[in-house]
């Protein structure tokens, strides 16, 4: 039954009314039209507001393709009562973002749980929503930041390819037209036309509030209406969408021609609406085909050595949209081969039909990872922007009860339906005499669809737990035994969602010697089976336990860092011991691996940012080639990789790993007397040859260099700077170090350095500086990059240096250090609010006998900085004259 819940006792007050509740999320409006959902989550200590309207680039008219984004951003840039937006997110700590696609645009904010941070973010939200400033002089400065933005996706051929595709699938409707929009339409779009965009559909009655976390349901809801209901429902009717593209009638294709260093084949199919009923079959289907190592794509083409990596992407919309599966190809290999192998796989269905093992496989991997998403409220909330701009948000749900019913029936129909070549769009065309026609069915009456929905059962709520450094330091629990320590902190949770981090030390100075090739792929096999299960079948044991994560390796050690659920934390446990323990290096698996490191090393080759950033280790590192910390070229890499045999991983395996040296963190809903205990039995046998020595990467005093690396035919270019520190996170110099960070290069567009080169000048989209310091290696660095047209690098470095310079003069004034260090010690909360985190924090403060009230003292002499502090520490370290330099990006044509 409906209730009307009135918040205020005056005749013309705005009203709120109850809609409904499904499985923890109440569904409320405004009389003004704003929809509002609100999602308690007591075990978290945060706050997320995600607002959403239901506009995108589908809206756009001609001459105005991008327009929605362009909007976005200038929606950070001000409004009557909160005019420098940017400034308040990060003076709140908020970790906070915008981002626009075909239906929606959304902007979300996840704050420290405190009444003073959900007034200021709800008032920011309801005063930007009808109250913006979309001044000229905010799009002169943001239009080249976009345009910038633009640029970057012009480096990747993948996104191109994408783009291409789309254009050519869709003859009218806007789907055709990528979101960041045409160049032309970017640096041309007037002002008016953005205002009166912006006035259209940013309003109430277009809008949905998302308010997830730690809230109180009726004080929240106070607030809602003390901010949102003073707003006016508008009266102006909204636009009806309805072009709709023609049944495709052939198969279309598209050639494009990039500098690069893979080839890259795609094939596009028209499929329905994402609430059409065969969408949930055909998202089971895209996992068949496109997962790794278990999908078709995968077999027929990874393994065969015709492709390197292999993807699928039934992107939902609103109305039809397009599955789109991808495969990238070795520059030596024949991409007529591997488009013949693809399109086989395809389309050819009918004679080696869908199995049950195959439905049932993809069904428990996609459910494992809606069912986890729901352990996080945050996540759950900005994932109903999807939904909410494609129709409802319930659809969330009944798209889950739809995949649980899909059957083998239903995949192999909507397989036999949906992939014929006529309906396909790929990068060649093949005519045929006989045409086939795909009828695309239109999206149902989503009222009709979701009338008298109500959800399952609403999952375990878990525990209010304030993450303060004390709180987590009165129950953490440490114990070891020979040379495994565990440092644990339960936390009943929602969903009873646990995680847990472990680490092995791995050998010692001398017999880790020119080996980090062979320590990289001897980590990246432990995945690709053992001696009692495959690749393929980890996967599904690991989907079966609701179990989500990987293994991954650093100088001396390898680690393991798994998400799942307390009923089977034990059973993921012993997995993870499995694997660690009894790898049986598959020589298939092993020529896979290294055929797809030396391809993505061929795409990195060609990359602006990951040139500058390799050529900036490279010269910032002495330690001679050949010893574990030095940072190797790519040329380095490549004969490493390439030299590299299997007899050598199995060598390294047998030699090192071993439980001399083991680090376990669990943070979450588990029972540590046996977890604890387990961990102990399990791993207490498992002994390496060689002796663990952890060794300390030193300081290393490097000459200054500035250099520019050309990268052909890529529209983007990167800057970077950085310079080596001389000290420990535990240095008496470290505190202000990490505030003078953030004033320079962190928070949310409010920096220095960010103010200066994007909001002043325009001239990037992405600028920021972060500080590297370690509690036992002694090898301290800071950086500072920006991205930006080829053209801009040389203003970017001007800026930068200009900006260093003012601060080292001038120094740093009281009110940007008082909101630097809130801001800072609010984030470093919420990061310690995410039990991943926690759970490898709590395993790296053990290994490094540091605690939880050492890292207290840390902040609390964060709490004290003067001014006096940060300038002088300043002047101390980061003088504009010790800083290296690289560019990389198409310098060349400049010239031309």
């Amino acid at each position: 039954m409906l209730s009307l819940l009135v918040l205020c006792s005056a005749a013309n007050a705005a009203k709120i009314k109850e809609i409904q509740t499904i499985e923890g999320i109440s569904e409320y409006s405004l009389d003004n039209g704003l929809q509002i959902l609100l999602f308690p989550d007591e075990s978290k200590d945060t706050i997320t507001v995600n607002i959403t309207y239901q506009v995108g680039s589908k809206h756009e008219n001609y001459g105005e393709t991008g327009m929605a984004h362009l909007l976005e951003h200038l929606l950070f840039k001000g409004s009557k009562k909160h005019k420098n937006i940017t400034k308040e997110m990060t003076d709140h700590g908020a970790q906070a973002n915008g981002t626009t696609w075909y239906e929606r645009t959304n902007y979300y904010e996840t704050f420290k749980a405190t009444e003073e941070n959900l007034n200021w973010a709800l008032s920011m939200e309801a005063d930007r929503m009808v109250n913006s400033f979309v001044a000229q002089k905010d799009l002169d400065s943001e239009m080249t930041v976009v345009r910038n933005e633009f640029e970057r996706g012009e480096n990747s051929p993948v996104q191109i390819l994408i783009q291409r595709i789309y254009s050519s699938a869709f003859d009218w409707h806007n789907y055709g037209n990528s979101t960041i929009g045409a160049r032309s339409d970017i640096e041309n779009v007037k002002i008016e036309n953005l205002r009166n965009f912006y006035k259209k559909y940013y309003q109430p009655d277009n809008a949905t509030l998302t308010i997830a976390g730690k809230i109180d349901k009726d004080k929240t809801l106070k607030l809602v209406k003390k901010y949102f209901g003073k707003i006016k429902k508008p009266s102006r009717t909204l636009p009806e969408f309805y072009t709709v593209d023609q049944v495709q009638d052939g198969e279309r294709s598209i050639t494009l021609r990039r500098v690069g260093g893979e080839q890259v084949v795609a094939a596009a199919y028209k499929i329905p609406s994402g609430i059409h009923e065969d969408f949930a079959a055909l998202d089971i289907l895209s996992s068949i085909l496109g997962d790794s190592p278990t999908g078709r794509l995968h077999k027929n083409l990874t393994e065969k050595q015709l492709a390197t990596v292999t993807w699928a992407w039934p992107n939902q919309q609103k109305e039809p949209g397009l599955l789109y599966f991808n495969a990238t190809v070795d520059a030596n290999t024949d991409i007529e081969k591997s488009t013949s192998a693809l399109l086989e796989t395809l389309e050819n269905i009918a004679q080696k039909p869908i199995t049950n093992k195959e439905v049932e496989r993809a069904k428990r991997k996609t459910l494992k990872q809606i069912e986890l998403a729901f352990n996080d409220s945050q996540k759950i909330s900005i994932n109903l922007s999807e939904w909410i701009g494609i129709g409802d948000w319930r659809m969330l749900f009944i798209n889950r009860d739809r995949i649980e019913k899909v059957t083998a029936e239903d995949v192999q129909r909507v397989a036999k339906k949906y992939l014929i070549s006529s309906n396909r769009t790929l990068g060649q065309f093949l005519p045929t005499k006989e045409p086939e026609r795909a009828i695309i069915t239109q999206a149902p009456n989503i009222e009709e669809l979701v009338e008298g929905y109500k959800g399952k059962k609403v999952i375990s709520q878990g525990e209010a737990f304030d993450a303060t450094l004390e709180n987590i330091s009165k129950r953490e629990i440490r114990n070891k035994q020979g040379g495994i320590k565990i440092s644990a902190v339960p936390i009943k949770t929602r969903g009873e969602s646990v995680f847990i981090n472990i680490r092995v030390g791995l050998g010692n100075e001398n017999s880790l010697q020119n080996k980090s090739s062979v320590h990289e792929l001897t980590a990246a096999m432990l995945l690709r089976g053992n001696k009692r299960l495959s690749r393929e079948d980890l996967q599904d044991e690991f989907d079966s336990l609701k179990a989500q994560g990987g293994i991954g390796h650093n100088a001396q050690s390898i680690t393991a860092s798994y998400e799942t659920t307390r009923e089977n934390l034990p059973k993921v446990i012993a997995l993870i011991h499995e694997v660690l323990t009894t790898a049986s290096f598959p020589e298939k698996e092993f020529n896979l691996l290294k055929a797809q490191k030396l391809s993505k090393l061929s795409s990195d080759s060609t990359d602006p940012q990951a040139l500058a950033f390799n050529k900036l280790l490279s010269n910032l590192n002495t330690y001679p080639v050949g010893h574990m910390y030095h940072a190797e070229t790519f040329d380095e890499y490549r004969q490493a990789l390439e030299s590299t045999t299997l007899e050598d991983v199995k060598s390294f395996y047998k030699e090192n790993f071993g439980s001399m040296n083991i680090q376990v963190g669990v943070a979450g809903d588990f029972d540590y007397k046996n977890i604890n205990q387990q961990i102990f039995d399990q791993f207490s046998d498992w002994k390496s040859q060689i002796k663990y020595k952890r060794e300390k990467e030193l300081f290393q005093d490097v000459e200054l260099f500035n250099e520019k690396i050309e990268t052909p035919d890529k529209k983007n270019s990167f800057f970077v700077a950085a310079r080596n520190l001389d000290l420990t996170h535990k240095h008496e110099d470290a505190p202000a170090l990490y505030v003078i960070t953030r004033m320079l290069g962190g928070g949310f567009l409010n920096s220095r350095l960010a103010s200066r080169i994007r909001q002043k000048d325009g001239l990037s989209y992405g600028v920021g500086a972060f500080l590297r310091l370690d509690r036992f290696n002694e090898n301290g660095r800071f950086f500072a990059y920006a991205i930006s047209a080829p053209q801009n690098t040389e203003k970017v470095e001007k800026a930068f240096k200009e900006e260093m310079q003012r601060a080292y003069d001038e120094g740093f004034t009281q009110q940007e250090l008082s909101s630097s260090i809130e801001g800072l010690l609010d984030q470093a909360k919420i990061t310690r609010s995410d039990n991943r985190v926690l759970a490898q924090t709590l395993r790296s403060f053990y290994n490094d006998e540091f605690t939880f009230i050492q890292e207290k003292e840390i902040q609390d002499k964060i709490r004290q900085l003067t001014v006096e502090d940060v300038n002088r520490v300043m002047r101390k370290y980061l003088s504009p004259k010790t800083m290296s330099i690289v560019k990389a990006g198409d310098f060349a044509s400049l010239k031309e």
